[in-house]
């Protein structure tokens, strides 16, 4: 027998509840400069309760071939990545007017 989710009641492999958080997320994307003049891609305004930051993360970075960390709700990848990040956030599930790109 499958666990049972507790927040929607269905088994854990039929969830929906990362889905419906992934539509209610307000996100915003910036770069920043770092050390020695790096760029970093800065994803801000995803709730760790609600979506598995690790595994998107994970994704990502296999993505766009780069180094990155997650950690108290910021997704930071290493390079310049804000012209295919929108699409591949849509591509994950995330809605297009959600994302916002700067």
């Amino acid at each position: 027998m499958s666990e049972i989710c507790t927040t929607c009641g269905l088994p854990k492999d039929l969830c929906v509840c990362e889905t419906i958080a992934k539509e209610s997320q307000e996100i915003k994307v910036t770069t920043i400069k770092k050390k020695f003049g790096k760029k970093y891609t800065v994803i801000k305004g995803l709730n760790e309760h609600e979506i598995d930051l690790k595994d998107l993360t994970k994704k990502l970075k296999n993505k766009f071939a780069c180094g990155g960390t997650a950690k108290e709700g910021v997704i930071e990848l290493q390079g310049d990545h804000l012209k295919q990040i929108k699409s591949e956030l849509v591509s994950l599930g995330f809605s297009p007017e959600t994302v916002n790109v700067k």
